[in-house]
């Protein structure tokens, strides 16, 4: 597709988004209807200061009609994780790859039979944990909470916390910081 066609196709989908006909975009530019139907369908190039009335009409300025939107990434494969085994082979699966460009971090979590994560300092933000496998102590401040399979925990991370295994086995959990903290 040549730029002439981009910039129709541009025009032409904004001026139905903003419900509009051709004539009657064609009235608010002082431009002809056959102009315009030339113009969306990449026939005829306009002037910027043309180009530049138009998408005015339209609602927009030349900045953001030629501002191009990266397609957010939405699903994250297997291989799109970043992982880090611990020297105590516990595992850490970062399962969104941009989450510091978000509000929350998503982790998934496997935990060895007697062993600890890092202990948490406080933050700001909330953390939340759901238990997929195995059964975990949770220290929250001065409080520790034993959670199986299951179960899941939510708090504000303006305490000490930490998460330890309570079995023996590899225990599993999903949990998520807002906002991330790296």
């Amino acid at each position: 597709m040549n730029i002439e066609e981009q910039i129709g196709n541009k025009i032409k989908n904004l001026r139905n988004l903003n419900g509009l006909t051709q004539e009657e975009l064609a009235d608010r530019t002082e431009l002809t209807k056959g102009f315009i139907s030339q113009l969306e369908r990449g026939l005829t190039a306009p002037s910027v200061s043309t180009l530049a009335d138009i998408v005015e009409c339209l609602g927009t300025n030349l900045s953001d009609f030629f501002h191009e939107q990266s397609e957010e990434q939405i699903v994250f494969r297997k291989g799109d994780y970043f992982e880090k085994v611990d020297e105590h082979n516990n595992t850490i699966e970062w399962l969104v790859s941009t989450a510091q460009s978000r509000q929350m971090e998503p982790i998934l979590v496997h935990i060895q039979p007697g062993e600890a994560l890092f202990a948490d300092t406080p933050h700001t933000g909330e953390e939340f944990g759901y238990i997929l496998e195995g059964s975990i102590k949770l220290y929250y401040g001065e409080k520790v909470y034993t959670l199986k399979k299951g179960d899941s925990f939510s708090y504000p991370a303006n305490r000490q916390h930490r998460i330890v295994s309570a079995s023996k086995r590899v225990s599993s959990l999903i949990w998520v910081s807002t906002p991330p903290n790296f």
